[in-house]
């Protein structure tokens, strides 16, 4: 791989991993708020709803860190 392409990955693994951060930060929001509620409204559909969708977003996570790191290995 030319030196130009290998920029335009490791430019590409730089987004990835600030919309990462941008994720973490929504799910570490939606975490909190989740453990605010009451134990009532969280066994409630509101309640499960947040708990899945930090749950999902950490699945995302994990995802761009597999993306990272598969563009990581192929600069190599």
């Amino acid at each position: 791989m030319n030196k130009a392409r290998r920029k335009q990955l490791a430019e590409i693994a730089e987004l990835l991993q600030e919309l990462r951060d941008r994720i973490e930060q929504l799910q570490d929001e939606e975490q909190e708020s989740f453990d605010n509620l009451p134990e009532g409204l969280q066994q409630g559909e509101r309640g499960q709803a947040m708990e899945q969708a930090a749950e999902q977003m950490g699945t995302a996570l994990d995802s761009i860190d597999e993306a990272v790191q598969a563009l990581e290995e192929a600069q190599a």
